[in-house]
């Protein structure tokens, strides 16, 4: 068995001719994750953090859910579990809502994509004439009370972000933003244009690119460079001068 991982280079004896099977976990660590092959049930230690069992479960293959893994800090387990279920229900919301509006910027030719995320129940009505003055007629519109109580969490949003990331995107912002949902008044005034009075919801936003450097063109841009030599095609005409021959 070890002689044919030797010839393989796939494991080593340490100095003391030991063969490391988990290295970086601890020992505790490593005694709790063996009981786990005895009776499927891995009881976390009081010396062994929950982030650091968890890291522990994914090196070795370790199904972590709350069927294996029995621990007495309950706010901790839960926060790795939820970190888990939001990166799965946040890959749907990728799948089923937000991959369709990014291939819709794509085929515009945009090169980013800013989503704000609405309730079913929102409803949007800008005044054709007098629409909102601050760029929210860019942003795209997702209207899921599902997802927006996802962004609820700051947690969600940083597991989000993270997924994002790992995925290849940049430039990538999430947070919580006021967005105009429907007009409630005019103010007219003598002489100038009439202000519009819009009503404000918090809503959580996406903001990302995939290109490397957002708002910057890979070809060159020319200018018109004045010439302080030449002004006009006349003066061009003329034969140069003995020091403007070139040789």
């Amino acid at each position: 068995m070890f002689s044919s991982s030797l010839e393989h280079n796939f494991t080593r004896p340490n100095e003391r001719g030991e063969y490391e099977v988990a290295k970086g976990i601890s020992s505790t660590c490593f005694r709790a994750i063996l009981d786990y092959f005895k009776n499927g049930v891995i009881r976390c230690p009081p010396s062994v953090s929950v982030p650091e069992l968890r890291e522990a479960c994914d090196y070795l293959l370790i199904p972590f859910d709350a069927s294996t893994v029995k621990c007495q800090n309950l706010r901790g387990l839960l926060h790795e579990l939820s970190n888990e279920g939001a990166r799965v229900q946040f890959d749907i919301f990728i799948e089923e809502l937000i991959m369709p509006v990014m291939v819709t910027c794509g085929q515009r030719g945009d090169r980013e994509c800013h989503i704000v995320v609405l309730t079913d129940d929102d409803v949007v009505d800008w005044d054709e004439e007098y629409p909102p003055q601050m760029g929210e007629e860019f942003s795209q519109i997702i209207y899921s009370t599902t997802m927006y109580r996802f962004f609820k969490y700051i947690e969600n949003r940083d597991v989000a972000k993270q997924v994002l990331k790992e995925r290849g995107l940049k430039k990538i912002r999430l947070g919580i933003e006021g967005f105009p949902t429907y007009k409630e008044k005019i103010k007219k005034r003598p002489g100038s244009r009439p202000e519009v009075i819009y009503n404000y919801v918090q809503r959580p936003f996406i903001r990302m690119s995939w290109e490397k450097e957002e708002n910057k063109s890979r070809h060159v841009d020319f200018q018109c460079v004045k010439s302080k030599s030449i002004t006009n095609l006349a003066e061009a005409a003329v034969d140069p001068g003995p020091d403007q021959v070139a040789v």
